[in-house]
């Protein structure tokens, strides 16, 4: 599935005298088996663990907030380094950064594991995010260096659907892990696939550098970038359990606030910036951008409350949940070309504009169901059309900001929406998180309070309702007075998933109000 453009860095010619492989030989066919698997174990990371949460969850009784910190540790890292990732490649060797990322993540993905608390967990889905900030642009770039040219395009292709079937299997053999032996097996899934990209790239893959790009990185952009969205995503995550007035919770969103105003002045200082924003002269790229912000805003925050839905509400398995999220990745996979063909017949701007629209009414879809609809005839049915909304996104946005900068940037440019919607997913969490929690509390007290419960029991389901529908039955209740406390839970967590679905809509209305006024008609 792609990702709000194929990431990538500005690729230099290789020395003339290194003779570049076809794709047809077996030095390129291993070229393809090395970057797809080490690209697909990012994204597999990034599609599996969302069915693994609720299982998580029980096993550390962990609150929402520990759950957003496991993907938002890694979201982190990974949409903060994911350009400076690049360039690293690019000034000193891209086998070199990409087997560094590699190793990074295997290692950090065994951690996963192992990690006896919640907190360790975290902190190896940080490191994980540093690995993946190397391996994504790293594997792009080394077939643009070391395919031979007339072989590339297909071989990009190639690439794109070998990561795109592991992003879509991924959810299928992780539920099935998940719910048959143990959710810390979907981590140890990268390690057999680990040894045989590091395999094929230290055998096969040639080394190569960008002989213009300079060793002097953008250190302090990157680092501004992390403590900025770090600080602004740990007070948000944080507020709804510690309180909006806590000192911890205002520094850090005053700190991150205050990062992430300073970054573009930063950038226009720096000798060689992480983000040149001359780029963001054109109207085109701007408004790609922008609408990406929207889409992957609501593409990621959203998914990560219907999947604890289906699992917590409606009673799916870890497998069941992956399977039934399944038709978008396959939409994607199938219908993404024939989106191309279509974008030459009627523009970018009119697809990305429908296809904002067709999304933004799916989420509309997913905000007027109850607590337990129909797969076949109600919720499938909605995420055909939301996929049908994706595709014919997706396509012409990556052509749109390829199209929008020159020939000489376009790997920066795209390696920038990237990013982009990274960081749109990873404050997506974070912001959706406490608009469920805030009408999940509201919802859950006045209907418990309608119920005629003990104040006890009132008082001891509002102190665990950050753990959402997860929220302990008190105990010491009668067997009818049980059933009314999970309708309350059931009914609250179904209102704070509508008003979640609600604001995705209205940001995916706001993406296609980008498209129209800022893309320009070709």
């Amino acid at each position: 599935m792609s990702d709000g453009g194929q990431p990538g860095v500005t690729v230099a010619a290789p020395s003339p005298v290194m003779q570049l492989p076809r794709l047809s030989s077996s030095r390129g066919r291993w070229i393809i088996v090395a970057t797809a698997l080490g690209s697909g174990m990012v994204f597999l990371d990034g599609s599996v663990v969302n069915v693994a949460l609720p299982k998580i969850q029980a096993t550390f009784a962990a609150p929402l907030s520990t759950l957003q910190w496991i993907i938002s540790a890694y979201a982190l890292f990974l949409a903060a380094l994911l350009l400076v990732g690049g360039a690293l490649g690019d000034a000193y060797g891209r086998k070199k950064a990409f087997i560094s990322g590699l190793t990074l993540f295997t290692l950090s993905s065994i951690a996963c594991g192992l990690a006896p608390t919640a907190n360790l967990l975290i902190a190896a889905r940080a490191v994980q995010g540093v690995g993946g900030a190397l391996l994504v642009p790293g594997s792009l770039a080394m077939i643009k260096a070391t395919i031979a040219g007339e072989d590339s395009a297909k071989a990009i292709g190639l690439w794109a659907g070998m990561s795109g079937a592991t992003t879509a299997l991924g959810p299928l053999v992780g539920g099935y892990f998940v719910g048959a032996i143990s959710w810390r097996l979907i981590f140890f899934i990268n390690v057999p696939l680990a040894i045989v990209t590091i395999y094929a790239t230290w055998r096969h893959v040639p080394e190569t550098r960008d002989q213009r790009a300079s060793p002097n990185l953008d250190w302090l952009g990157a680092a501004v970038t992390v403590i900025g969205l770090g600080g602004v995503t740990f007070g948000l995550i944080q507020g709804p359990g510690s309180g909006w007035t806590s000192g911890l919770v205002l520094t850090s969103l005053i700190v991150g606030g205050v990062a992430l105003v300073a970054f573009p002045f930063i950038e226009l200082r720096a000798t060689n910036p992480m983000v040149p924003l001359g780029l963001f002269r054109s109207s085109n790229f701007t408004g790609s951008n922008l609408a990406t912000i929207g889409v992957y805003f609501s593409f990621n925050g959203a998914f990560l409350f219907l999947v604890l839905k289906l699992q917590q509400v409606q009673g799916y398995s870890p497998l069941e949940a992956g399977a039934a999220l399944l038709p978008i990745t396959v939409m994607l996979l199938l219908l993404s070309q024939r989106a191309g063909g279509l974008m030459n017949r009627f523009g970018a701007r009119l697809m990305m504009t429908a296809g904002s629209c067709v999304i933004a009414v799916g989420f509309v879809f997913f905000a007027l169901m109850g607590a337990d609809p129909s797969y076949w005839k109600e919720l499938l049915p909605v995420i055909l059309f939301f996929a049908l909304g994706m595709v014919i996104f997706i396509t012409p946005l990556t052509a749109t900001v390829m199209g929008a900068v020159p020939a000489d940037s376009v790997g920066v440019a795209s390696g920038i929406n990237n990013a982009v919607s990274r960081v749109a997913g990873l404050l997506a969490v974070a912001i959706l998180g406490v608009v469920v929690v805030s009408q999940f509390e509201s919802s859950l007290s006045r209907r418990v309070s309608q119920d005629g419960l003990p104040a006890k029991a009132r008082a001891a389901l509002a102190s665990g309702a950050t753990r959402l529908a997860r929220d302990p039955i008190p105990v010491g209740l009668s067997q009818p007075a049980k059933q009314q406390v999970e309708a309350a839970i059931r009914g609250a967590y179904v209102n704070g998933f509508r008003w979640a679905m609600g604001t995705c809509a209205v940001l995916c209305f706001l993406s296609a109000a980008a498209c129209v006024t800022m893309i320009k008609r070709e």
